[in-house]
Formats: C-alpha cells, sequence, structure tokens
C-alpha cells in the first residue's frame, strides 16, 4: 500500500481550456497552473461529457454518462436543508448518486483516505459519500464569493466570511495536515467554485479586480462575435462595452486567485515530501464561452443547449514525477469518462463495474509517447436531449427530437461558423456520424435515465430523473418557454 501514488484532483467551475498561460493565453496570469503543466503533461484536446456543472461531475466520479447516472442538468433542488442557500429544496435532500459507485468509493475500499474540500453539487451536501471520510463541502453549487454558503464535517451550514476560493484550500490543506504522516495513501478532491459567476468588483480581490478592468486589453476572448440564428435566448446576454469588460475582469481575477490557491497546495506537497508520489490532476467541469459566438456561459449559455468547442472543451493536466516526462503534452481526443479507469489503472485498483462504463484508461498515453488509447478517435458528449459526436475532423450534433441539428468541419472551420447540414457534398458523412452516434449511446444508456427522454432546458434539475421522481416535477421551465425562471 504505500507504494502507491497519492492523489490530489483540482476541479474548477466554468473553466474554458483557453483561460491558460500553458494553453496559450498571454493576458491571464497561471503561473501556478503553468508550473503544474511544466512538470507533467498538457492534454490538449480533452472534454467535458456533459457542458455544465452538475452531469459533468457525476460523470468524473462515477464514469458514467448522464443518461446512465441521471443528472442531467445543473442541481436546482435537493443540495442543502438551509432555505437561506437554496429555497428549492423545501426541506427536503436527495442524494443523487445514491447506489452508484465513484472511483473514490473504490479507492477507499483499497485503503485511500479520501477528503473532499469544495464544491460536490450532487445532491444532500450534508452527508458525506463516495467513500470521502473528510468532508467540507459548499452547500450547494454556487453563490458569492464571500459569506459562501457552506457544510461542516457533522453536517452543520454555515456561511463562510473568507473569500471562499481561499477557504476552500484552508480546509484541503487541513485534510492534508491530517494525513501526512500516515503509511495509507490520500485521495483529495479540490473543487473550487471558480471562476463561476458572480464576477462583480465586490466578489473578488479588488487588486486583481482592478488591474485586469484597467489594464488588461481583453484580446484573448472574441467581441462581437456573430451569433448563430438558430440561438433563441442567451442566459448571459452582454450587448454593450462596459458589461463585457466588467464580466471580464471578474472572470480573470477568479481564475488567477484560484491559481495561486493551487499554488498553496503543490507547495505544501513539495515542503513535505509529498511531491515525487502524488499525482497532481487539474480540470474544469466543463468549458466557457466568455464571447466565443457571441454568448457568455456553457451549454445552457443558449437555448437550444449548445455544444460549441468552448463549451465542452476543458483543460487537463497531470502531472507524475517519475512517470509522466515534464513538459509533455498529448493531442488525443479524451473525455472526463476516461478520468475513473485512468485513476484507478494508476492506483493499482481493479474496478469490477469497468465493462459497463464507456471510459478507458489512459494510462499507457502517461508516457509521453501519445501511444493510442482508443482505435478509433472519438469523444461523445449530451445535455438532455442534445448529443454530440466529435472526430479528429468533424462535429455532429443532434438535438432530439426536432433540431436544429448541426454538422462542422473543424479543419476548415474550427470556429464552427457555418453548419454543413444536409449539405449533398458531406451527406454520406452525416450519415455515418448520425448512425455512430445512436449505436454507442445505445450501448451505455439507462432506459430509465435517458436523456432524449426528459425535459432538460438549461434552468436546472429539480428531482431524480425519469419514473425514479415518482410524478413529481424533476426540471425547471425557463422563462422564455412560460415557467418561472
Amino acid at each position: 500500500m504505500p507504494d502507491r501514488p497519492n492523489i490530489v484532483f483540482f476541479l474548477t467551475d466554468d473553466q474554458g481550456y483557453w483561460t491558460l498561460g500553458c494553453y496559450g493565453n498571454r493576458e491571464l496570469r497561471t503561473p501556478n497552473l503553468d508550473r503544474l503543466a511544466a512538470r507533467g503533461m498538457r492534454f490538449d484536446r480533452f472534454f467535458c461529457t456533459s457542458p455544465v456543472c452538475s452531469p459533468a461531475r457525476a460523470s468524473l466520479v462515477t464514469g458514467r454518462i448522464p443518461s446512465q447516472h441521471g443528472v442531467h442538468d445543473w442541481l436546482r433542488a435537493g443540495n442543502c436543508l438551509d432555505p437561506r442557500a437554496e429555497r428549492e429544496s423545501q426541506g427536503r435532500v436527495i442524494e443523487y448518486l445514491a447506489g452508484q459507485t465513484g472511483y473514490t468509493d473504490l479507492l477507499a475500499q483499497a485503503g485511500y483516505t479520501c477528503g473532499l474540500s469544495g464544491k460536490w453539487h450532487l445532491g444532500d451536501a450534508h452527508h458525506p459519500q463516495k467513500g470521502f471520510s473528510y468532508w467540507e463541502a459548499h452547500a450547494k453549487g454556487g453563490g458569492p464569493y464571500y459569506n459562501a454558503p457552506m457544510v461542516h464535517q457533522d453536517g452543520t451550514f454555515y456561511n463562510e466570511p473568507d473569500y471562499v476560493t481561499d477557504a476552500i484550500t484552508d480546509n484541503a490543506l487541513r485534510f492534508l495536515d491530517t494525513v501526512k504522516s500516515s503509511d495509507a495513501p490520500f485521495c483529495l478532491n479540490v473543487h473550487y467554485t471558480a471562476p463561476h459567476s458572480p464576477w462583480g468588483r465586490e466578489h473578488h480581490p479588488a487588486e486583481l479586480y482592478d488591474d485586469y478592468h484597467t489594464n488588461c486589453a481583453l484580446e484573448s476572448v472574441p467581441d462581437n462575435a456573430p451569433r448563430a440564428d438558430w440561438i433563441q435566448y442567451r442566459s448571459i446576454p452582454v450587448d454593450d462595452a462596459d458589461t463585457r469588460r466588467n464580466h471580464l475582469a471578474g472572470y480573470f481575477a477568479a481564475v488567477t486567485a484560484m491559481d495561486a490557491n493551487v499554488g498553496r497546495v503543490l507547495d505544501w506537497l513539495d515542503a513535505n515530501g509529498k511531491a515525487d508520489n502524488t499525482i497532481v490532476c487539474f480540470t474544469s467541469d466543463n468549458g466557457m464561452n466568455m464571447g466565443h459566438h457571441g454568448v457568455y456561459g456553457k451549454g445552457n449559455a443558449t437555448f437550444p443547449l449548445n455544444m460549441y468547442e468552448e463549451s465542452v472543451r476543458v483543460p487537463f493536466l497531470m502531472a507524475w514525477p517519475g512517470r509522466i516526462p515534464a513538459g509533455a503534452s498529448c493531442t488525443q481526443l479524451l473525455n472526463h469518462y476516461d478520468v475513473r479507469p485512468t485513476l484507478l489503472d494508476c492506483a493499482g485498483v481493479s474496478d469490477p463495474e469497468a465493462g459497463d462504463l464507456p471510459g478507458a484508461s489512459f494510462c499507457k498515453a502517461l508516457d509521453g509517447s501519445d501511444t493510442p488509447v482508443r482505435d478509433d478517435v472519438v469523444a461523445f458528449e449530451e445535455y438532455g436531449p442534445v448529443r454530440m459526436i466529435r472526430t479528429e475532423r468533424w462535429k455532429y450534433i443532434h438535438r432530439y427530437p426536432y433540431g436544429p441539428c448541426e454538422l462542422y468541419d473543424l479543419e476548415s472551420d474550427p470556429g464552427e461558423t457555418v453548419s454543413l447540414l444536409n449539405n449533398p457534398d458531406h451527406a454520406e458523412t452525416q450519415r455515418e456520424l448520425k448512425a455512430r452516434l445512436e449505436s454507442w449511446f445505445l450501448r451505455y444508456v439507462n432506459p430509465a435515465r435517458d436523456g432524449t427522454h426528459e425535459f432538460c432546458t438549461g434552468s436546472g434539475q429539480l428531482d431524480l430523473a425519469g419514473p425514479a421522481a415518482e410524478g413529481r416535477q424533476n426540471y425547471a421551465v425557463p422563462r422564455h418557454l412560460g415557467g418561472k425562471g
């Protein structure tokens, strides 16, 4: 057991791959994440499983797609009992992943001590789940950066007076201090709410916000990019220069403040002699548009829900001294549902459910050789009734039941500006992609949790999917469709 690697897994919220210096951004300051990339491997084409927080997080921990685990939208209800944090719960919490095995369950069974600090957002934040014996959680999914709603290990609710990104790191370091003398390996999940909105000056360190607001040219993000004609609704409308600058200054400040906190954990590993036997991973739950395609947000930045590259592609960094060469990169198409098999493979822990899961271990590609993880290089996504297949060249998006569907040639049109749907020159490609998408999902979908049957619009999930809701309303209806929002 002592030879098994420790694991530190950083997960951020709504962070695009384009936000890091190591991915080419010359405006955003991310020195510690760049340091992590220099120590290990940068993955250039890594994808979330769903471009919104809760489904993506459920897929990370379980290795299942949303139509297997049943979380199809951000969880608007069932997270916290305190009405100040979540009015939709109405005195009821829901453990959305009850009965489903997470990779941390298997690590705990193999002797790992597992700790969670930060955002859970998979229901019932009052009780530790999925093998975590240390549990200092955010009470819901987002909210203010000062006086954030939080839950202690014993289930009591409180408001955190300090900047929540700092507080999440403080709790993570407390966990590390408790396990540093143990012979058992540890798995620490550090889940930040940054850089999710709100982005106002009052929510972030003033010196960072003011610096970006005053001095940053904001040239790393598009300004006035054209919007597709199929977009009926934008969740975050931005139509003037002042609003754009205000939002971006807050978003950039949140990223840089989070980067400093990642540095605190990396420094602890170095100072306590743990770095050489610790796998450090960094990713975001989903991507983010901040002016890309003329929208602000992720998959539910628009209605109909979108699968833009900036929504589905995420940063992924992984360091493991002695196993991953420093400064390496990987260009394969990989997905968050590959994380469970990879971490278990690296830890030498068997997975009795591996045959039922869509993911594959990319442990063999960590030597820097880009050894193929799959014979067929392809990535899949879903968000409720919207599904996507992406190959090296093509992206096909199918919206059930009525569309509109989309087809993009990413070689000639990387910005996804012109859909080639129903173009006779590409009819055979469209047919093949649609057939492959349908066959793949048919293999893994649980009919009782099938997203194509769910009224998921991006306004939040209120209860369990499908018949498990026992007739209760399980998705919120947005205002633009006649609901309350």
